[in-house]
């Protein structure tokens, strides 16, 4: 084979188009999808970012402080000594006016560094009551991830709730279709085996069945384009589930009075609340702490220069123009807003009563939620386990209605009556299995737990 041919095959090779496969996922692997892809998560994880660079803020005012001004500006220019006439000795001040030999440029700076030797409390107080609202913010993030888990599992169940669903009235219609072709074809030979009203009622069934099969087929289609939305994937992506059919899932173990324990213990809630009192009361030692001065030490310093002046040698006299100057310092700094702070003091008291009441409320709201979905849970488990027995005698009155309508044993509207019976059975079995499953979720998310 030649090069020629080869580059040939290549470049057709390259231009067909790549099809796409499916992607399939279980149900863990969506959850993790979404969890990586909602914004609102990366929005809520910015904000502990913006709570810990508070807390660096407060824990930032015990370093070093540097402040620093430079200037350019204009001076008097003066040449000669202090005395009458530019004369370096006498007994009588220059008169010779403001300006007496114009402008001269002068250059300034001034510097301080000072270092916080001691706050009564200020520095550890608001960073006490930063780290709260870190905490805050982190349980921001695990609520909503609790919530975005929840609605991924609904989803998914709803999925294949609808599919399922969907599959089962089309095997009952092809079995109903069955049946009435057998009594067209009755009818036509006009054999007596089959009667004018034995067509209307299985005509009757499938129309009610033609209903639910399309109304399926639309859930079925909004829930896949649901979780293509929470997993991020793109709503034009083939996405596919990883499970063949809707089945329920393991049954929680552990007692009511266990759970309410963990939701108390785990809840992203309980300990939102207690970082919220944490924080309000070290606000409040910092609003109390205001009302004392800092104590300090550090360096300040002053440099200036008029190259237009001649610069003063003399002890007793300031030369703001020319001078160079540095010191050590130890001071004492009290900025105290009298009316102000005692306001700020009662304000943050006030937050932290809400929060006190907001936290027994809690206390009390929270195991309610978790006794509600609870029962909720055992309920739907007993009632699937039932409805699963009924719809396997469901089917099982089916198949023998319709070999029995085969062999002339059974009228139309006895096959009817069979297949609207194990439908209805199954797809109630099909829709509690569902809400069992989402009965599990809640109960995860109302005790604080965020598993898969």
């Amino acid at each position: 084979m030649n090069k020629k041919l080869i580059s040939t095959l290549v470049a057709v090779m390259a231009a067909i188009p790549c099809v796409a496969s499916a992607q399939t996922v279980t149900l863990a692997e969506a959850v993790q999808m979404a969890l990586n892809a909602d914004p609102r998560i990366k929005e809520r994880e910015a904000l502990v970012e913006s709570a810990r660079g508070l807390l660096e803020e407060a824990q930032g005012n015990k370093g070093l402080i540097i402040s620093a001004n430079m200037f350019i500006g204009l001076a008097p220019a003066v040449q000669g000594g202090f005395y009458q006439y530019g004369a370096s000795s006498g007994t009588q001040p220059r008169t010779d006016g403001p300006l007496p030999g114009g402008l001269s440029d002068w250059t300034s700076l001034q510097f301080a560094i000072i270092k916080p030797l001691y706050t009564f409390g200020k520095i550890a107080s608001y960073s006490e009551a930063a780290k709260g609202n870190i905490d805050i913010a982190r349980g921001d993030v695990r609520v909503r991830q609790s919530e975005l888990i929840v609605k991924v599992k609904r989803a998914y169940f709803g999925y294949l709730t609808a599919r399922d669903t969907r599959r089962l009235l089309e095997d009952i219609q092809g079995r109903l279709n069955e049946a009435m072709d057998r009594v067209n074809k009755n009818l036509n030979a006009d054999n007596g085996e089959s009667k004018q009203t034995d067509l209307y009622a299985l005509q009757t069934a499938n129309g009610m069945l033609g209903k639910y099969i399309n109304q399926a087929t639309a859930i079925e289609k909004i829930s896949l384009d649901g979780l293509k939305l929470l997993t991020g994937v793109g709503m034009d992506s083939d996405l596919k589930v990883a499970d063949d059919s809707l089945s329920p899932v393991p049954l929680p173990t552990g007692t009511l009075a266990d759970f309410k324990i963990q939701a108390v213990a785990d809840r992203p809630e309980m300990a939102q609340l207690e970082a919220g009192m944490r924080a309000r009361r070290a606000l409040i030692a910092a609003k109390k702490a205001d009302m004392y001065p800092n104590l300090y030490a550090g360096v300040i310093g002053e440099a200036n220069y008029a190259s237009g002046r001649q610069m003063l040698n003399n002890p007793y006299v300031y030369d703001p123009f020319n001078n160079v100057g540095l010191t050590p310092i130890v001071g004492v700094k009290w900025d105290l807003a009298v009316d102000v702070v005692p306001a700020q003091i009662a304000q943050a008291q006030a937050q932290l009563e809400a929060v006190n009441y907001k936290a027994q409320y809690a206390q009390a709201g929270i195991p309610f939620e978790v006794a509600e979905a609870y029962n909720h849970l055992q309920a739907d488990y007993k009632s699937q386990q039932l409805l699963a027995k009924g719809s396997t005698a469901g089917r099982r009155w089916m198949i023998a209605a319709l070999a029995d309508f085969n062999a002339g044993l059974e009228k139309a509207d006895k096959v009817a009556d069979a297949l609207k019976s194990y439908a209805l059975t199954q797809a109630e079995y099909l829709s509690t299995v569902n809400d069992y499953n989402m009965d599990v979720a809640n109960l995860d998310q109302a005790i604080g737990d965020t598993k898969n």
